[in-house]
């Protein structure tokens, strides 16, 4: 007997929608255009979140410290890669109204989905313990609490997020948005106490060949990359674009595509400012004090009011981490949400999916934390970023090609244009990341 393919070349038929509680939540069809244009806008601020997380924050401070503004074109170009990836997310919930997840239950047999939520879930993991870490990191700067104890006060952020989704998911993306503002702010006012030439920092968004020819420069320019496309995010802008209630019509649909594009293009630029903004500092920190070697997040701490001589500097860093890992382990946590729900079809409390994957995440960042210390931890977020290298093309590469294919996507499907353009992103991602890969087994 054949595989029965239905009226949209889905292997399955559409089942419910992503994060059920909240699907379809947000009234998005009355009103001006203007009003419904302010209906989209925060799910990209959600997904902007992933591409400003402590990983990149590591990479970011130790390119800045080591090369100064040379690798702004690196944040430049991993960004444009960004917006490229998640405007087909919008373009796959839109159109075929399944996120990622579902799409890959609905496209490919058993022994190939199965795999894929494999290593979804895997990829999930590694970012919860790069927030764990974060956050408990921002805790200990600010308030010296333990690493330890960091850890395993960051569970508590799942009765928050269970709150604010009981009062609608606007709470939710209003958290993540104020938190954005706040981190902002301390890295404007630090950039303002930097006083950086911003003639070299305008040079340094020009692409230059010392990237390749420098092993060095290469190495942080990969890892600033790898660390910038997550493939939770992937998952993640798939299913919260489906909050929205855009209606079913070609008109509507193709209307709510281009206001959830314009939501993710402005807010991954405001994630670009963010991450610019932290090799920024550690350019005209430690760069041009000598200090190249500075890597770890708490070493940046202690070394920025001796340099700077002003005792808020830390504080604001200190602050500006704290709110990062926050807003990290809130869409860590949905998009865990989204990937076993969307595989697996299954369907269990939010509130039991997400302490089952924060407990997942706390058990090792603690045990590392317990027995290390900082410089394990700071090992252990290396290894996250390896662990999502080896996982991001089996997000991308299925987002590429469904959004590609007409049968799928109906009137919405992906002009030849971005397809190709997407393509050539994700090839380059994938052969990034097994460099990545094999220079970290090399050591």
């Amino acid at each position: 007997m054949g595989v029965r393919i239905d009226g949209e070349g889905w292997r399955r038929e559409r089942g419910e929608g992503s994060l059920l509680d909240v699907h379809r939540s947000v009234e998005a069809r009355g009103g001006s255009p203007m009003r419904k244009a302010f209906a989209f806008v925060g799910p990209g601020y959600l997904v902007a979140v992933g591409y400003m997380d402590p990983g990149n924050w590591a990479t970011s401070i130790a390119g800045g410290s080591a090369f100064g503004y040379t690798l702004l074109t690196v944040a430049l170009l991993s960004n444009i890669m960004a917006i490229v990836l998640q405007s087909l997310c919008a373009r796959l919930a839109i159109a075929s109204g399944r996120d990622l997840a579902q799409a890959c239950r609905d496209a490919y047999p058993g022994f190939v989905a199965l795999p894929l939520w494999l290593l979804a879930e895997i990829a999930i993991i590694a970012t919860d313990i790069a927030e764990v870490i974060g956050t408990a990191i921002g805790l200990n700067l600010l308030f010296g609490i333990p690493l330890e104890i960091g850890v395993v006060i960051t569970a508590l952020d799942v009765f928050l997020i269970l709150l604010l989704q009981r009062l609608g998911f606007r709470w939710v993306e209003a958290l993540v948005m104020t938190l954005l503002g706040v981190i902002a702010v301390c890295f404007a006012v630090q950039i303002a106490m930097v006083d950086p030439n911003w003639g070299d920092v305008i040079r340094g968004f020009a692409p230059t060949t010392e990237i390749v020819s420098n092993p060095q420069m290469l190495y942080l320019a990969l890892g600033i990359l790898g660390a910038t496309v997550m493939p939770h995010n992937l998952y993640l802008h798939s299913g919260i674009v489906q909050t929205r209630d855009y209606g079913q019509t070609l008109p509507e649909k193709r209307q709510a595509l281009r206001f959830a594009t314009i939501d993710s293009t402005v807010a991954l630029c405001f994630a670009l400012l963010v991450n610019a903004s932290i090799l920024i500092l550690a350019a005209g920190t430690f760069h041009v004090t000598g200090r190249t070697e500075i890597a770890e997040l708490g070493q940046a701490h202690s070394l920025l009011a001796p340099i700077l001589g002003v005792a808020i500097a830390p504080t604001l860093f200190g602050i500006a981490l704290l709110c990062c890992g926050l807003n990290s382990t809130v869409t860590a946590t949905l998009a865990g949400q989204i990937v076993m729900e969307g595989f697996l079809n299954l369907k269990i409390a939010p509130w039991l999916r997400r302490l089952v994957t924060r407990v997942i995440a706390i058990v090792p960042a603690a045990g590392v934390t317990i027995f290390y210390g900082d410089a394990g931890t700071a090992e252990l977020l290396v290894l996250t970023q390896v662990v999502l290298s080896l996982q991001l093309s089996f997000a991308v590469f299925p987002l590429v090609l469904f959004t590609a294919s007409r049968t799928k996507m109906g009137a919405l499907v992906a002009p030849r244009w971005l397809t190709g353009f997407a393509m050539l992103i994700a090839f380059v991602i994938a052969g990034l990341n097994v460099k990545l890969i094999v220079d970290f087994l090399l050591g």
